[in-house]
């Protein structure tokens, strides 16, 4: 025999249709996506030197940065072997589509014909019941039946010895796969349109501050088109420890001038802006800014009505209805005491566990003094019965906000709503096919019952018994 030789345009063809390279690309496509997960997309090196110094150590975590660095990791989604492997992923879907959807809409177009006794005997599903009466009668039972039964409306020809009824139902279901391969394919316009006409940056706002502008990974200035206030930090601990447990922002969004929207954000909670989103992804101090804080304290005189009061460092407040004075005198983001000496030492630059030394005096003379720590109450009583609160240290931290806008996220959705049309299709919609016999034997009539099913069988099976049982209660009722 002799063999044909392809034209480069048939090689290529062939190529992309294979299902091999559709199950490598997929494979690639997972793993990048497993790395580009893990690592933090578009993050200040910091934080994913110390995400790689988990796995690698401390010595190997600097080089291992800069080799995922070089190779695009820490922008994967902008890289351009990324979007590649993208559009290889798409060119091979739509041709292994095409390749395939001639065979399919074929099926998908054919109507159902009567079968011949010898196709009958093949047919997957098969039943068989002798009734009483001739066909003409018998018929009119089944006919009800399948209308009842199956929602089939069946066609008849006339046989030698009887009848043939067929239908069939649900043949669009072949196409559930097709409908499946156009979402993805919407899927990574709405990725790929994300990709060269959004944005993904970050903004390290500081309590009270205002800004207009969001920062890509490499610097650059991007116009959010608006402005953004963070009006204030929180962070919760697990008990104890130093461990966050949540941590919030309260944002104000200023557009020409007006405030228009105050949200407290938090992880997975995030604030919507004109096509623009802010999460909340970290917290910090920042650097030099003992002098710009303000204490917030509360109150409470022994037997008296709560206060708030706001202070700078150094400054004074006085205790109501009373002759004590307290003076701010020293400060810690982070307060430790040494178990052997019990002098307070500073163990990290985070407010983690922040604390406030004040001095208390009466009329001129010295009375007491101490640390009052914002985390622990059992240090706000003062001896004489009076509650000192720590309330917090605003305007000396700042909230790390990842910034987000991604014109392409409407088409992500439209794809995943027709993914799970096509997916419901494909996995719980099935073409089913019927042809029934009827045989005049003498007084009687044989019911030859045949049926296929592309997808889930046995419940069309249960059905088509169902079917059997009405056909012979309604029939032998009719006698």
């Amino acid at each position: 025999m002799e063999k044909t030789n392809k034209g480069i345009v048939d090689k290529i063809w062939d190529f992309f249709a294979s299902v091999k390279l559709a199950i490598i690309i997929f494979a690639v496509l997972s793993i990048t996506s497993i790395i580009g997960t893990i690592i933090e997309q578009n993050a200040e090196p910091e934080r994913n030197i110390r995400l790689l110094t988990k796995f690698f150590g401390p010595d190997i975590a600097p080089t291992a940065f800069r080799v995922f660095d070089s190779l695009g990791f820490m922008d994967m989604y902008h890289s351009w072997w990324f979007i590649t492997i993208l559009l290889l992923f798409a060119a091979n879907l739509i041709i292994c589509s095409i390749h395939r959807l001639p065979k399919i809409l074929k099926l998908v177009r054919e109507p159902v014909k009567p079968l011949s006794e010898d196709h009958f005997k093949g047919v997957g599903i098969k039943r068989e019941v002798v009734l009483k009466g001739k066909p003409e009668k018998v018929k009119v039972t089944i006919e009800l039946a399948i209308k009842k039964m199956l929602g089939l409306n069946p066609s008849e020809i006339k046989e030698e010895k009887g009848y043939q009824l067929f239908s069939q139902k649900g043949s669009f279901t072949r196409l559930g796969v097709y409908i499946t391969h156009f979402s993805i394919l919407i899927i990574l316009l709405g990725a790929i349109i994300g990709i060269f006409f959004g944005f993904n940056g970050f903004l390290n706002l500081p309590e009270g501050e205002v800004s207009d502008v969001a920062f890509s990974r490499n610097g650059h200035e991007r116009p959010l088109g608006f402005s953004i206030r963070c009006d204030d930090f929180n962070v919760d601990f697990y008990g104890n420890s130093d461990m966050p447990k949540e941590y919030s922002s309260v944002l104000t969004v200023i557009d020409n001038g007006q405030e228009v929207l105050r949200k407290m954000i938090e992880v997975n909670v995030p604030l919507k802006y004109k096509g623009i989103t802010f999460y909340q992804s970290s917290y910090g101090i920042v650097p030099g800014s003992g002098d710009r804080g303000v204490f917030i304290f509360r109150i409470t005189p022994s037997g008296g009505k709560t206060e708030e009061v706001r202070l700078k460092f150094g400054e004074t407040f006085k205790i109501p209805n009373t002759d004590i004075t307290g003076k701010i005198e020293d400060f810690s983001p982070a307060i430790a005491f040494d178990q052997t000496t019990g002098r307070p030492f500073t163990y990290a630059e985070q407010m983690s566990n922040p604390a406030v030394y004040i001095s208390f005096s009466e009329k001129g003379k010295q009375k007491y003094s101490g640390w009052i720590l914002k985390r622990y109450p059992g240090t706000w009583n003062l001896p004489d019965g009076h509650i000192v609160e720590f309330v917090d240290l605003w305007g000396i931290q700042y909230t790390g906000l990842q910034v987000r806008r991604d014109p392409g996220v409407w088409i992500v959705y439209l794809g995943c709503i027709v993914m799970a049309i096509g997916l419901y299709i494909a996995f719980f919609m099935s073409h089913k096919r019927l042809w029934v016999r009827l045989i005049e034997e003498k007084n009687s009539t044989r019911v030859i019952i045949g049926a296929t099913a592309n997808k889930n069988r046995q419940a069309y099976e249960r059905r088509i018994e169902n079917m059997l049982d009405f056909i012979v209660k309604a029939h032998e009722g009719g006698h």
